[in-house]
């Protein structure tokens, strides 16, 4: 069936799935950082981490498996009691430790029963210092509950040493009733485009973010898929130009497009094929289209368009 015109979901058969994770690696002995640098792992990520170098690492981003009974490329991952999770966070987010700079960050995704679970385990390696709550504006909602439409990303640090861009992730937004000085002039807001606008700092609040959906070109069959838009301001936040992004649950590569695409370089673990695939071809992609939506000459807009 073909797809309807503007529906743009990226779609791989056998043959370019098999073409493109081909060029993913895998890792049998202690790697060297210019042997990682660039790369997807199509690896387990409890093995792959063993052969990872000490110190490579300026920001981690994660987006593990919720403890959701959920299905990625036709295997099962099962909700496990609250305890066990706990045990299963543990078992793979020590071995990242050694991994990063003294000067990294580390954000984690979670929903909000998951959330519950972040701040015990990852503390007793990172110092915790914010947590963020995004609406994922996505779904038909439930019969007899509310309908679940806010998820966390909690954002800790190696040490109290690290970096944050604040005029990296400011927000475009349109002022209502704009000010001006003694001498008329605008205070604290421009004109652009014709429209009062200014750049505000941003809170732990987010509204602004779009789930990819069929018309958006980084949309996948990834079932858990971030935006790009949302990455983009936790890696344009706490990296520079050049750094090294590392996401141990790569999915279909959304972590590392983003950092692709804003100059950073990347590192990813996935162990499915189907998803390394998608990843690669979104990264060929990211040679000639550098694009985020939602995100122009260097400002996010308050919601994708």
């Amino acid at each position: 069936m073909a797809k309807a015109p503007r529906n743009q979901t990226l779609e791989l058969n056998l043959r370019q799935q098999n073409h493109f994770a081909a060029r993913a690696v895998k890792l049998s002995a202690k790697a060297a950082p210019e042997e990682i640098r660039d790369k997807i792992i199509w690896q387990d990520a409890l093995r792959a981490l063993n052969y990872l170098p000490d110190g490579c690492v300026d920001l981690m981003i994660v987006d593990p498996p919720y403890n959701l009974t959920k299905v990625f490329a036709g295997k099962q991952f099962k909700a496990m009691d609250f305890k066990q999770y706990q045990k299963w966070l543990d078992s793979w987010l020590k071995k990242t430790v050694r991994l990063l700079k003294d000067n990294a960050s580390v954000y984690i995704c979670a929903d909000w029963k998951t959330s519950l679970a972040i701040p015990e385990i990852a503390g007793k390696y990172f110092i915790l210092q914010n947590r963020i709550s995004w609406e994922r504006e996505k779904g038909r909602g439930a019969l007899n509950n509310w309908k679940n439409c806010l998820e966390d990303i909690w954002f800790f640090t190696k040490s109290e040493v690290y970096t944050f861009n604040l005029d990296a992730v400011k927000i475009m937004r349109k002022v209502i009733a704009p000010y001006r000085d003694a001498k008329g002039l605008p205070k604290d807001w421009e004109t652009k485009e014709g429209e009062k606008i200014r750049l505000t700092h941003p809170s732990n609040i987010w509204t602004d973010i779009s789930i990819p959906f069929w018309s958006m070109p980084e949309n996948t069959p990834h079932p858990t898929q971030k935006p790009e838009k949302l990455i983009a301001k936790l890696i344009l936040a706490s990296s520079n130009p050049g750094d090294l992004v590392f996401d141990p649950f790569l999915g279909s590569g959304t972590t590392a497009v983003a950092a692709k695409k804003l100059g950073r370089h990347y590192l990813g673990i996935e162990r499915e094929k189907e998803y390394v695939a998608y990843a690669e071809c979104r990264l060929e992609r990211a040679d000639t289209d550098k694009t985020i939506q939602g995100y122009e000459n260097g400002v996010f807009k308050l919601r994708n368009a």
